[in-house]
């Protein structure tokens, strides 16, 4: 028998920044502040973001890029890398992500790459914890209460039996 299934998720979306609630609002005022910092000579595309952690603590990243490439690494995995080796215990509730292209914020937001998304998915799995993604442009915002609404058939070893330790 062959079923036919639909994959849908819900968001929000924000004309003006005023909308978010202050949280939100500080965190992507963080990661557009990022965005210049980021390293990206090559693709002169640059992306910054910030995580907001249970405590409240923001850690930040940004792509840095490499000639040696894919070298680099994204802004997004920068800051869960930053977050997970300095506040190993401290879960991320929210992350923001911002990018600039010809030097001024992007009018739509960016969502994260694939490979930026199971990363997401993976802290999500480990810290028991939903992420909200904060997707920041010019001209509106999109907020997403998890990492299922962009990655809905996650890779995930909890899916599958196996007989791993």
């Amino acid at each position: 028998m062959i079923r036919i299934n639909n994959i849908s998720f819900s968001y929000q979306e924000f004309d003006m920044d005023n909308e978010l609630n202050p949280g939100d609002r500080e965190l992507v005022s963080v990661a557009r502040e990022a965005v210049l910092h980021a390293y990206a000579p090559y693709s002169k595309f640059r992306v910054g973001a910030a995580i907001r952690l249970e405590s409240g603590t923001i850690v930040r990243g940004t792509n840095v890029e490499n000639a040696a490439s894919p070298s680099g690494i994204c802004a997004e995995r920068n800051a869960l890398s930053n977050a997970i080796s300095n506040h190993s215990n401290d879960k991320p509730v929210a992350i923001a992500i911002a990018a600039m292209a010809e030097e001024e914020l992007t009018d739509n937001p960016i969502p994260p790459c694939g490979n930026c998304r199971q990363v997401i998915a993976e802290e999500e799995s480990r810290t028991g914890n939903h992420i909200r993604i904060i997707l920041s442009g010019k001209k509106k915002t999109f907020v997403i209460e998890s990492i299922s609404g962009l990655l809905p058939l996650q890779f995930n070893l909890n899916n599958f039996k196996t007989n791993l330790p």
